[in-house]
């Protein structure tokens, strides 16, 4: 019975998902996109390791000391790749990745955190623009994820 209400879970997200990257209307006060000013960030931050050249999900898991020997990460240079490691199959991997030590036991940032700029300003602005465009910021994993945060999550295209 778990399957099929985390089958039904994964459906509705990803029409949610469908719905909003097709509508015009704004999702938060700001309306921050992910190809108004998610991209950006992402371009300029994070495509040396996590671009076109980077291997596919499944496949970066296949040898994770090869790619990483190689400064390669999973791939997530355009929406569809990176809302991956949002929602669903990796919930909350970006929000991990990313976050800056506030919302773990241990206030330890993620990995990638220093990487989202060239100095603290930098890196606290683009990701108050990540959360902004996130929506549900949650550190969970797919497993301990509710229906109820997964709708709350935005990322507008």
């Amino acid at each position: 019975m778990k399957t099929v209400t985390k089958i039904g879970t994964l459906i509705l997200f990803v029409l949610t998902v469908t719905i909003l990257a097709t509508s015009g209307t704004a999702i938060s006060g700001e309306d921050v996109r992910y190809s108004t000013h998610i991209k950006q960030i992402f371009d300029n931050k994070c495509t040396a390791c996590h671009g076109s050249e980077s291997p596919e999900y499944k496949e970066f898991k296949k040898d994770k000391k090869k790619y990483k020997a190689m400064f390669k990460g999973p791939r997530m240079d355009s929406y569809t790749y990176l809302i991956y490691f949002v929602g669903w199959p990796d919930t909350g991997a970006l929000m991990r990745r990313l976050d800056d030590g506030e919302n773990t036991k241990d206030g330890k940032p993620g990995n990638m955190y220093q990487y989202l700029g060239d100095n603290d300003k930098e890196r606290r602005d683009n990701l108050k623009l990540f959360k902004k465009w996130v929506g549900n910021w949650s550190l969970k994993r797919w497993q301990a994820t509710t229906k109820d945060e997964l709708n709350k999550i935005k990322i507008d295209y």
